[in-house]
């Protein structure tokens, strides 16, 4: 295979700027693969009213593009996911597997999130209550290292229909699950205080993908922003590990 035959596509999360992720692209690129890091609608922007009346299909969208952008350039995709991110890649995953997507890495996939309004909690039914007299919402900034605490790694609120499409995208990822085979590896951090520990056992039980081609590393001190704290260094060692380890099975 050529040099450069190998590609990595990283989407960041719901409200993220693209400083939440960018530690991963040097590691990555001093294994000479190729990485497309996009910046999915209504995001990046000055401010987070860019989001209102965007949806997840737009998201989906613009990870759909940068993915056919991207495989255009090299035989094989590794797509890494970081929460609302992740489900984005598991969608990939349920459409290319078998095909340029080699595998998925899933960093605290936004399957059940600590708030109660969340799909999957207790008061998920007064969501849509809500979003008739509440505009928006104060987002927290999810960092363990104190020094990281003003970084500017995502918006400080969102509005609710927004908010509201991404829990639209939780649930119709989550009824998808049974589709997906390919290889995965899932990272967590057991502080997190934005996504359950419990999203990583629905998505690891619920993927097809055989037991031998998925795992798991635990984070013991990193909040949700898992690639701006304490523990980056062994986020990034195992995803940049993964893919090796992907990329030795793909040439041999």
């Amino acid at each position: 295979m050529k040099k450069d035959a190998f590609g990595v596509l990283i989407i960041h999360g719901f409200t993220a700027t693209l400083d939440a992720v960018n530690s991963l692209i040097e590691p990555l690129e001093k294994q000479h693969l190729i990485v497309s890091v996009p910046i999915l609608k209504g995001h990046g922007e000055s401010s987070p009213e860019k989001l209102r009346g965007v949806t997840w299909r737009d998201w989906m969208q613009d990870a759909d593009t940068a993915f056919h952008e991207l495989s255009g350039k090299v035989d094989k995709v590794f797509v890494v996911g970081h929460s609302m991110g992740a489900l984005i890649a598991l969608n990939l995953a349920a459409k290319y597997q078998g095909g340029q997507l080699d595998s998925v890495v899933l960093a605290a996939p936004a399957f059940r999130l600590v708030s109660m309004l969340g799909p999957g909690r207790p008061l998920h039914f007064l969501a849509p209550l809500l979003q008739t007299f509440i505009k928006s919402w104060d987002l927290n900034i999810a960092f363990s290292d104190r020094d990281e605490k003003n970084r500017s790694v995502h918006y400080l609120w969102a509005p609710t229909d927004a908010i509201m499409s991404f829990f639209d995208l939780i649930s119709f990822t989550e009824s998808r699950l049974h589709d997906i085979r390919c290889p995965m590896l899932i990272l967590h951090n057991r502080n997190d205080q934005t996504v359950t520990q419990g999203s990583t056992d629905i998505a690891y039980n619920g993927v097809a993908t055989p037991p031998s081609d998925k795992d798991v590393v635990w984070l013991e001190r990193s909040e949700h922003q898992m690639f701006c704290d304490c523990e980056k260094a062994q986020a990034i060692d195992s995803i940049v590990k993964f893919i090796q380890s992907r990329i030795r099975q793909t040439v041999e």
